[in-house]
């Protein structure tokens, strides 16, 4: 993509909370991005490990932004914090113990001018604790409505980019869980999300503590609470909205989470 400063800074927004076995990868798949006009903007929520430590060996990268809450308290405040200090023109989301591939920041910006499109995500693969590759790849609908994000969180986090001089800043309710699904609600009242259909990034699933390793119920309780708080609906339209979710959860899977080979 030719020259990366007429085409704008990107600004990552990355949570870290007690990921420092993970977050030096992490940050070395941001330095290997073949487009370069970035900043990196790490928001650490008072880890009790050694990121401390492992991010401060990155500090010879101007870039690279690391910051710290007073106090631990989620991420969601952590993410609303780094969007405040955000001064790129593009917005996009990485967790501290997800991955890219380097040529995924590139593909993506040459996708959305294309089509002038002002918020979009990509496909992912999942890969386990130790980074080994599952098999498992996740996609989506070519295009998410308002009415499909209420449907169902489509997008993956650690693929997600929108405009930010077109969407403006975004900042969501201090909730626990689903915060990011909280911000894609509000980024889809100003536009619809695009699928570029390529996988470009690798989550870790599994790992102690998140999402993925949590039960069913569990999961139903965060979705009523972003609806109720986050979104400020009734009970009965929060638990329409939670089951409706369930639904689409499934149909998610079944249409869109496909086994492949394995490299």
């Amino acid at each position: 993509m030719p020259n990366d400063l007429n085409n704008g800074m990107v600004s990552i927004i990355m949570p870290s909370y007690n990921t420092g076995k993970y977050i030096a990868d992490t940050i070395e798949s941001v330095l290997a991005q073949t487009y370069k006009n970035w900043e990196l903007i790490i928001v650490d929520d008072c880890s009790t490990d050694d990121t401390n430590e492992v991010v401060n060996k990155f500090k010879y990268d101007d870039r690279i932004k690391y910051l710290k809450n007073d106090h631990n308290s989620g991420a969601a405040v952590s993410r609303n914090k780094a969007l405040r200090e955000a001064k790129g023109k593009w917005i996009a989301f990485l967790d501290s113990d997800d991955l890219w591939l380097p040529h995924k920041l590139m593909w993506q910006l040459k996708f959305m001018k294309k089509h002038d499109y002002h918020f979009s995500y990509t496909n992912y693969c999942e890969i386990d604790e130790d980074g080994v590759e599952t098999g498992v790849l996740v996609t989506g609908p070519k295009r998410i409505t308002k009415t499909d994000m209420f449907n169902y969180c489509w997008p993956g986090c650690l693929t997600v980019m929108y405009d930010r001089e077109y969407v403006g800043l975004i900042q969501i309710l201090d909730i626990k869980k689903n915060n990011d699904y909280a911000m894609w609600l509000k980024v889809c009242q100003k536009a619809d999300c695009y699928l570029l259909n390529k996988c470009l990034a690798k989550y870790r699933k599994g790992r102690k503590g998140s999402v993925s390793s949590h039960s069913v119920k569990t999961m139903v309780g965060w979705h009523y609470k972003l609806f109720h708080e986050a979104e400020c609906q009734g009970v009965m339209k929060s638990m329409f909205n939670t089951c409706r979710n369930m639904i689409f959860g499934l149909y998610k899977k079944k249409r869109y989470v496909k086994l492949v080979a394995k490299k």
